[in-house]
């Protein structure tokens, strides 16, 4: 099977969940964009799937693993509706299929992928001690009110979506460079306890 972290399990929280930013083009090409990515759990993977089959460009089963044929056919629908073909699930890609971020990472609420499968292998999830900082910020500023555990859960992510809102930021639930920055941790290291 083909690593998924070209497409779902890693919806690019610079993609499909986070504005990008606006950079010279030199400085573009001379260091890559941050970015963190939060796996998707077998049914959304699955609602993906189902939307593809929809559309006439996927044929197989929507059975929540992400695997050649569910690639070749998100490649196959990216080119037919005149997107980048990128085989990510990205903004335009979602759009186009008439997702939204929210439906995504609420599909099958506390899964997460599969031990396993494409999607459990193909991103890096954030560490622990990098959640209860989040955590932690996130209670201190009165966002959340969850046990400071270092698991990703519901909470965590509307705590999240609540803090992005309130800062003005991209409401996606998802950390990437800009929130960790608002929330006072270092992006480049979300390990490290708050300034």
């Amino acid at each position: 099977m083909r690593p998924i972290g070209a497409m779902l399990a890693r919806v690019a929280l610079g993609g499909l969940l986070a504005a990008p930013l606006l950079v010279p083009a030199a400085r573009a090409q001379q260091a890559p964009s941050l970015t963190y990515s939060q796996p998707l759990a077998p049914a959304a993977v699955t609602l993906v799937q189902e939307r593809l089959r929809q559309m006439g460009a996927y044929a197989g089963r929507a059975d929540g693993v992400w695997g050649p044929d569910s690639q070749a056919a998100l490649e196959r629908f990216q080119q037919g509706h005149g997107l980048q073909v990128s085989g990510q699930l990205n903004q335009a890609t979602a759009a186009t299929l008439g997702l939204g971020p929210s439906e995504l990472l609420t599909a099958g609420p506390g899964a997460g992928p599969a031990p396993g499968t494409p999607a459990a292998m193909a991103t890096e999830p954030l560490s622990p001690a990098a959640l209860r900082n989040i955590q932690r910020r996130l209670r201190v500023l009165g966002f959340y009110r969850g046990g400071v555990d270092g698991l990703w859960g519901a909470g965590t992510q509307s705590a999240i979506e609540r803090f992005q809102q309130g800062r003005g930021l991209q409401a996606t639930g998802q950390i990437n460079p800009a929130t960790a920055q608002a929330l006072g941790l270092d992006p480049n290291n979300l390990d490290a306890p708050a300034r």
